[in-house]
């Protein structure tokens, strides 16, 4: 049905391409249409057949020794059609990157903006962006799927990240709908691109002590808004920024107490300036630099959430985000390991191919058990995601993170263990795979930080639900 539709389209690309919207968008906004409706009928069918309860966090309850069997049923794509709907997405998305020139993004360390403009036009920077803003309205595991493809550039796929997984999911999961309607449609075309502005010289891993300042105006109108944010990603390029500050808090005693706000900046504000793009090991076509705001006017209807409610604003949007490494990271070591497996079929040594070795057919089988795991994983979080409403699955994404990056990075060295020095020269692209890799187990949230997280995350969650029946068990037996 939709291939039909998307036939038809291709006959008259010349008209497409003279439109206003791209083929690629248009196909892509076709296929998350036809996904919507078909996740409406499902919907009204189990809404009509029983109500559905809450989930329980799934890996939470298992602190407390409890298991959910329905977890062994794996969330599929529920039909046929679905998964060709699905399939015809991300069809234009992996031909647009196969044409694209990473050696020279990395060598540059700049994405050019002629690229820029086509994600743009493909829809691409309004991923799970609602259609209501001119997004393309993505549920989780579709957003997962087009991770795969985008993940062919990982500066590009760390550019459209930044954007929607942490710049503007802020506005997305907590602000008004004036907000919505005021930024998110040029966010959504990538007219406007967006950064999340966390990280301070003195605030890393610890991201309640900020420095950053926002003093309410006397008139009460704007906030002023002073301090300096670090290597934060689209720094140099975005136009709107989520930024996380002090504000003075006055409780209903009295007391004043500093507390986190989370802002929505515009570079037009004024007082916004970026340093020089910094030179990064890895991922060097993304912009990364420092972003300093000097008394940058903020309106007050510009705080998203509620002033003080900026910490919680911060977690809930790097929770969000992390599943998805899962599957990008899985897309580039599909590739990858298809280069490296053509490499061992091919190269002689001792009068044999080198897959006809022990040794090398057990890093091969280990870097498909790593990338079947990590594929697993991702979208079995992306399932759970899509089957409530804003269901709590913040260990399991920091789970998909530890281990996605992990195991790519000891996938990505054995690769280059294969290919032997041939993997470690410029002329080839296997040296920036293991480049781009490792900045996995450092940003949004570093791997003993969301370890840390797993665990305490978890007791607190037990321990919680062990205090009530404590409670309970002491008012019957007092």
């Amino acid at each position: 049905m939709l291939a039909r539709r998307i036939k038809t389209l291709s006959r008259f690309g010349k008209c497409c391409r003279e439109s206003k919207e791209s083929y690629s968008r248009i196909c892509l906004r076709l296929a998350s249409t036809e996904v919507s409706k078909v996740d409406d009928r499902q919907s009204a069918i189990s809404r009509d057949l029983k109500p559905t309860p809450p989930q329980p966090p799934f890996a939470k309850n298992l602190f407390l020794g409890r298991f959910d069997k329905a977890m062994l049923t794996y969330p599929e794509i529920k039909t046929n059609e679905e998964l060709e709907i699905l399939n015809q997405m991300v069809e234009p998305i992996e031909k647009f990157f196969g044409n694209v020139d990473s050696k020279s993004i990395d060598r540059n360390a700049k994405i050019p903006d002629v690229i820029l403009k086509q994600l743009g036009e493909m829809g691409l920077f309004g991923q799970q962006i609602p259609e209501l803003y001119g997004g393309l309205g993505l549920n989780a595991t579709q957003y997962a799927r087009l991770a795969e493809a985008t993940s062919m550039d990982s500066s590009i796929a760390v550019t459209l990240a930044a954007h929607q997984a942490i710049g503007l999911k802020g506005i997305l999961i907590a602000g008004t709908e004036e907000q919505k309607e005021k930024y998110l449609p040029k966010l959504a075309t990538g007219e406007h691109i967006a950064a999340f502005c966390l990280t301070e010289p003195s605030s890393g891993s610890d991201a309640a002590s900020v420095r950053t300042r926002a003093t309410l105006s006397e008139d009460g109108t704007h906030y002023l808004l002073t301090g300096g944010k670090i290597w934060i990603s689209n720094g140099g390029i975005a136009d709107i920024f989520t930024v996380f500050a002090q504000t003075e808090i006055v409780d209903a005693l009295g007391n004043k107490q500093d507390k986190i706000t989370a802002f929505i900046v515009e570079r037009s504000f004024g007082g916004v300036t970026s340093g020089k793009p910094e030179d990064k090991l890895g991922i060097r076509g993304s912009n990364t630099c420092e972003v300093h705001f000097d008394r940058t006017p903020v309106p007050v209807d510009n705080v998203i959430g509620l002033v003080g409610g900026g910490f919680k604003i911060a977690m809930n949007v790097l929770n969000s985000g992390r599943f998805s490494m899962g599957s990008s990271g899985a897309g580039s070591l599909k590739r990858l390991i298809g280069m490296v497996t053509e490499h061992a079929t091919t190269r002689m040594q001792f009068g044999k191919t080198l897959s006809e070795f022990d040794l090398i057919k057990e890093k091969v089988a280990k870097m498909a058990v790593q990338t079947y795991a990590m594929e697993s994983m991702a979208y079995l979080t992306a399932g759970m995601l899509d089957a409530g409403d804003r269901p709590d699955c913040s260990l399991e994404a920091a789970m998909v993170k530890i281990f996605s990056s992990e195991a790519s990075w000891t996938a990505v060295s054995e690769c280059l263990q294969i290919l032997g020095g041939l993997g470690y020269m410029k002329d080839y692209p296997y040296e920036r795979f293991l480049r781009d890799c490792r900045i996995l187990l450092i940003f949004e949230g570093t791997n003993e930080i969301l370890r840390m997280f797993v665990a305490l995350s978890g007791m607190q969650y037990a321990g919680q639900e062990l205090l009530e029946t404590v409670r309970c068990v002491t008012i019957v037996t007092g």
